[in-house]
């Protein structure tokens, strides 16, 4: 039985009326006086030169405050990772996809705004358009960037231990591919800002931003402004999983429009624009060999990867690094070796989305576990479990598993979807697959060069007593981080959820690197738990200090304030000298234990406002080799799946008939919050299994850039789904809690791939697998876009 009061618990969540009634504002909703509305013109053309830009018409255009283009806006170059900035607010002298920015509009209203937009000449040259990262790669292709040769964006080459010395050990030895297509996020809300500064030249912009401390930076960077007159407020987010992670041009250009007119502008993309936008998962090939032992234990992982990545870099850096690190664990292999490319193509940019960069190199990795446990004549769940690594274990590349506790999520899947009585033994048509994953709880270090804390926060007791208000710069996008964080709050001081007021998401109230790399419970909370037992200790000292005993011997638990065991308190003469209120107060002191409302009237009475602070910042992490830093953590979360489905033997149609997850998040501090965010991964992992893919013209244009052709998975298309909570307790968490946002997406792929090559004896090696993809497998065909491609060039290519 757990030792907590409120964490470990199923508490509701502080967004959930307003969300369940409409109250909830989203950017989009709020409305300001004055406020003049923005709109974009994008190129319709992947790639081109920028000949001439006639922006007299919309000028002309009744209600129409300002149009702007690269001209009217900085020349400052931005992005995520400061080595690679590349981008610009406008496109200058060419664009580079199908979407680059050309021209903004202000005008009194979306409709004119739109109008003029519509009025905006642009004269192009056209240029060579290259839709492929193979075809990007060849010598002599168009040049899409000046600062990438050979359009090659990024490239990492690493090994551990020593490949080639293992390889004449392995008694098996599989080798594999798999391929990708983009994919959009598909969250709920597009992306919407609203700019305004105010007479003293303050900028505040209101944004549906995963960081309001990344978009702040950015803003004052490009804009030239000090940092202190930039404040990023994050209203109600309607999702985000990666790509609202980063500065958009989007929230630039409203900013600058804002500037231009005086006014305060609203800009809000449409479903089309998001896909231009992007930043999405990025397209993948990857090609792995595995080799093992006789008794299936792994000997070494060699792996080669190309990632489109589109027009900018963006997280993209980051992702191919990703792309290889989160392999090295959560099996004991002790030599990899791996060799990835990012090549720039005219497409709207990649970056970072759920699981970020690892699922598919994950996908492949898992169905090649399948194919050596086949060979050997193992079980593929057993075969997992020789191989599994153990809290404290050190991976290859230098993870270090403070605690792992993918042993027991193996083992809970295994027995929980009646396994071993399936495996094997189903009709023909259907088939039971299994797959493991980890991923990091947040970022090791963060995207800039930087001594900073990673997350701050801080504690305000209310002078009347009783209330207590915690501000967090931290975001909540929709995956209960506001409930987690106040939850720790409550815990840590000892007060009812109900006592806990929490605000977030603004600059003003402190730094936070944001919601990405499933980093807030485990960052964030460490800063709300110090700032709440400041403030607790401080009471606490108080109250000690007019009783005249020591502050260790009190204690508050559930909202009353106590004493250690044999200690005997009377609070009466405190009640008498210091807690004085008029006649008809409603809240007069009652005879009884001290409650926190008087206890924190109490320090207010003697110290004055009780106002406390706490931060996080991670130790020092990972290796000395070149990229150690992405794929550190202060900790991983782990996951195991077990998927079966049904095959249409005729039509290839796929029904997932069910699902048994367990993950291990260290602590669940809610356990209603933990199951939702294992089922929303599950499901975006059946969505890309499955369905989804950006379809683009031979022009570069985006063909499904909306929610009815981009299909994503319904609640028709999931099965129940029998989640398994595993807490491992988190040495380096709050609480002992870690990640559970990101790492449940890992085996969701590799679990259906493994349970189709059961129910087809097909080893699908493209996805999305679609009904007509498994369809023309059981005939013997492949689809056009199954070509199979060498990535031999990886390894060769060197860094300069």
């Amino acid at each position: 039985m757990s030792d907590f009061k409120i964490l470990s618990s199923r508490a509701a969540r502080l967004d959930a009326p307003d969300k369940a009634t409409g109250r909830a504002v989203y950017t989009d909703d709020i409305k300001k006086t004055g406020m003049l509305y923005g709109a974009i013109l994008h190129s319709p053309l992947a790639h081109a030169e920028i000949i001439k830009i006639d922006t007299a018409k919309a000028l002309a255009l009744e209600g129409v405050q300002a149009v702007i283009t690269a001209a009217d806006a900085p020349d400052v170059r931005f992005g995520v990772s400061p080595a690679r900035y590349d981008e610009t607010v406008f496109a200058v002298k060419k664009v580079l996809y199908a979407g680059d920015e050309i021209a903004a509009v202000a005008a009194v209203d979306r409709e004119t705004a739109l109008a003029a937009v519509d009025l905006i000449s642009v004269e192009y040259l056209k240029l060579p358009v290259i839709l492929d990262a193979h075809e990007a790669l060849v010598k002599d292709a168009p040049l899409i960037h000046e600062q990438y040769p050979g359009n090659l964006n990024a490239q990492v080459h690493q090994e551990f231990g020593d490949v080639a010395a293992v390889k004449h050990k392995a008694a098996v030895v599989k080798k594999g591919r798999l391929e990708s297509e983009m994919q959009d996020a598909a969250f709920l809300e597009p992306q919407s800002a609203i700019a305004e500064f105010d007479l003293l030249g303050n900028l505040t912009l209101t944004t549906s931003t995963q960081s309001v401390h990344y978009i702040q930076r950015t803003l004052s960077m490009v804009l030239g402004l000090p940092i202190d007159k930039v404040r990023v407020i994050k209203p109600y987010v309607g999702g985000g999983f990666g790509p609202k992670a980063a500065c958009s041009s989007m929230e630039l250009i409203t900013c600058l429009l804002a500037k231009a007119t005086g006014k305060p502008v609203k800009t809000t993309f449409t479903r089309e624009q998001v896909f231009l936008h992007s930043r999405s998962r990025h397209k993948f090939f990857h090609e792995m060999e595995i080799g093992v032992d006789s008794d299936g234990k792994l000997l070494y992982l060699e792996h080669e990867a190309l990632l489109d990545g589109g027009a900018y870099s963006s997280f993209g850096i980051a992702t191919v690094y990703y792309a290889g690190s989160m392999l090295g664990g959560p099996y004991k292999l002790p030599n990899m070796k791996y060799d990835g490319l990012r090549a720039a193509t005219n497409k709207p940019a990649c970056g970072a989305q759920r699981g970020h960069g690892g699922v598919i190199a994950r996908a492949l990795f898992e169905r090649l576990l399948d194919e050596v446990a086949e060979e050997l004549g193992r079980d593929a769940i057993e075969l997992r479990l020789i191989n599994i690594m153990e809290a404290g274990d050190v991976t290859c590349n230098d993870l270090n598993m403070s605690s792992l506790g993918m042993r027991e999520c193996i083992e809970a899947v295994r027995d929980g979807s009646d396994w071993q009585k399936k495996r094997g033994k189903l009709p023909k048509g259907t088939g039971i697959g299994a797959a493991c994953g980890f991923f990091v709880s947040g970022a090791g270090y963060p995207i800039y060069r930087s001594e900073t804390f990673h997350s701050t926060a801080s504690v305000k007791l209310q002078e009347d007593g009783g209330g207590v208000l915690v501000k967090t710069a931290s975001a909540e996008i929709g995956q209960g981080s506001d409930t987690a964080m106040a939850m720790i709050a409550a815990e840590t001081i000892g007060v009812d959820l109900s006592q806990i007021r929490l605000a977030s998401g603004d600059t003003d109230f402190g730094v936070d690197l944001g919601a990405y790399s499933s980093r807030q419970t485990l960052m964030s909370g460490h800063a709300v738990r110090e700032a709440a037992e400041k403030a607790r200790d401080q009471v606490l000292d108080v109250v000690a200090e007019l009783l005249k005993v020591k502050a260790q011997d009190l204690r508050i638990e559930e909202g009353l304030v106590l004493g250690t065991e044999g200690i005997e308190l009377d609070f009466k003469d405190l009640r008498t000298q210091y807690i004085k209120e008029h006649r008809g107060w409603t809240d007069n002191p009652q005879d009884g234990p001290l409650t926190f409302k008087e206890a924190s009237r109490l320090a207010f009475l003697k110290r004055g406002t009780i106002i406390t602070t706490g931060k996080y910042k991670p130790p020092e992490l990972g290796g000395k080799f070149k990229g150690a830093a992405v794929g550190t953590s202060p900790a991983y979360g782990c996951s195991a799946q077990v998927v079966e489905l049904a095959v249409d033997l005729e039509t290839g149609q796929i029904t997932i008939e069910s699902m048994t997850d367990a993950h291990d998040c260290g602590l669940a501090i809610n356990l209603t919050s933990v199951e939702g965010q294992m089922h929303g991964s599950l499901s975006m992992g059946v969505g890309e299994a499955l369905f989804e893919r950006v379809h683009f013209d031979q022009a570069g244009k985006v063909l499904n850039p909306n929610l009815a052709d981009y299909k994503i998975p319904t609640a028709l298309d999931m099965p129940n789904i029998k989640t398994i909570v595993i807490e491992s307790h988190e040495p380096n968490g709050p609480y002992g809690a870690k990640e559970v946002g990101e790492g449940a997406i890992m085996p969701t792929i590799p679990a259906v791939l493994n349970a189709l090559y059961e129910a087809t004896g097909v080893r699908f090696e493209k996805l999305p697998v679609s009904a007509e993809r498994v369809a023309a497998a059981l005939r013997g065909e492949k689809l056009p876009d199954e070509k199979a491609r060498s990535l031999g060039f990886c390894k060769i290519t060197k860094q300069a």
